[in-house]
């Protein structure tokens, strides 16, 4: 059987962690104002719809 050992990602080649920060802290700013924006809408709607 081959062996199957775990892969050690913090020796990995081809890894690029200032990518994955800036592509993981771009995605919760997104999450942040989309959802602010959805409340805001939401907001919005119940003030001039009713």
């Amino acid at each position: 059987m081959a062996d199957h050992s775990e892969v050690a990602y913090t020796t990995a080649d081809g890894n690029d962690y200032e990518a994955h920060e800036q592509t993981y802290e771009g995605f919760i700013m997104l999450v942040k104002y989309g959802t602010a924006s959805v409340i805001a809408i939401v907001a919005l709607m119940a003030i001039f719809l009713t």
